[in-house]
């Protein structure tokens, strides 16, 4: 009979392996960390037997044959405490487990690969691929049935991080009109990784999303400092939010000159709506966002919205929905297809 996936589960754990090789000896890497993490942790040679799974003489034989490929004592005895690293078994587990740490990230991240390479034939249904985007009403219209795609919003840095710790197969995010890999570390991480694809979905505008007829006559960001308008802002970590601070900079106002910076909304959707029901005055957003709840806006520029993927990631999911957004951006007000990255 076969297994659905319910019966099946796929879990892929992949963790750091090879061999030593020293002269004529070749010394397994996994079977070395775990013989050292034994004796650092229970203070015994009874302890790398059961890490083994084998007999207390047999984990000594272990423990001796490894010294001897090395041809360094790894453990010593202490009067009263047991067993212990010397310096040199120190020296050893500290720098394996320094290459276990920098490769956990790649190594989760191909085992997410791996396990939607081999859903569709160990469990006879594709897993669906995690989008973790940052709010768009464009992408949200076209993705939430999208098959194949399960879709999760999030501010665009915490988007990024989900991705590169392996808690997502893509991201989709936007920096303001700058250059993303200069928006902060999270960015910069991304763009020094070979491991990654970015490409650009769609090209949108943002401004300031005001009141049904501007009944205060806002006409740019420096007049929000006057203290009439009430300014309902996006959470932090989100690229607007970071835009509208780089918009106040740049007019030398401070943050809390603005009346409302404090009050936060999680989407474009969300601040458009919290205006056009008459608690806020002002909001920085899409003009998608404004147009569907019938608001003024006053545009402050374009800025591109990026995909970032594996490069390990074979899937047509996220090919075919980044060509349904360009077709959808040529004919979306508020929108225009990008060029190529």
């Amino acid at each position: 009979m076969t297994q659905t996936s319910d019966d099946m589960p796929i879990d892929i754990d992949l963790a750091v392996g090879g061999t030593i090789t020293v002269g004529s000896h070749r010394i397994s890497v996994a079977e070395t960390v775990t013989v050292l993490d034994a004796i650092a942790e229970t203070g015994s040679v009874q302890g790398i037997a059961t890490a083994l799974g084998l007999s207390y003489r047999a984990g000594w034989e272990r423990l001796r044959a490894l010294e001897a490929a090395l041809g360094h004592q790894l453990v010593q005895k202490t009067r009263g405490h047991g067993s212990a690293l010397t310096l040199t078994g120190v020296l050893l587990r500290e720098s394996l487990g320094m290459a276990s740490a920098s490769l956990a990230m790649p190594m989760a991240r191909e085992a997410r690969v791996i396990g939607a390479r081999l859903a569709p034939v160990l469990t006879g249904a594709p897993r669906p691929v995690t989008l973790v985007a940052s709010h768009d009403l464009l992408l949200m219209d076209v993705a939430a049935t999208w098959p194949g795609l399960a879709l999760a919003i999030a501010g665009s840095e915490d988007a990024v991080a989900r991705l590169t710790e392996a808690r997502a197969d893509a991201a989709g995010f936007h920096c303001g009109a700058v250059d993303w890999p200069s928006a902060g570390p999270a960015f910069a991480e991304l763009a020094a990784n070979p491991g990654f694809r970015i490409r650009i979905l769609f090209e949108r505008e943002q401004g300031l999303m005001l009141a049904a007829g501007n009944p205060l006559g806002i006409r740019g960001v420096a007049d929000l400092a006057a203290g009439r308008a009430r300014y309902v802002n996006r959470q932090k970590g989100s690229g607007t939010r970071v835009w509208f601070d780089r918009l106040l900079a740049q007019h030398d106002i401070s943050a809390d000159r603005i009346r409302g910076y404090a009050t936060e909304e999680f989407t474009h959707q969300a601040v458009a709506a919290v205006i056009a029901y008459g608690a806020a005055d002002a909001g920085l957003g899409a003009r998608a966002a404004a147009d569907r709840f019938g608001l003024d806006f006053l545009s402050v520029g374009w800025e591109r919205y990026y995909l970032a993927t594996a490069h390990s990631l074979v899937d047509a999911t996220f090919d075919s929905l980044a060509e349904a957004l360009t077709e959808r951006a040529c004919r979306t007000s508020g929108y225009r297809p990008a060029q190529t990255l």
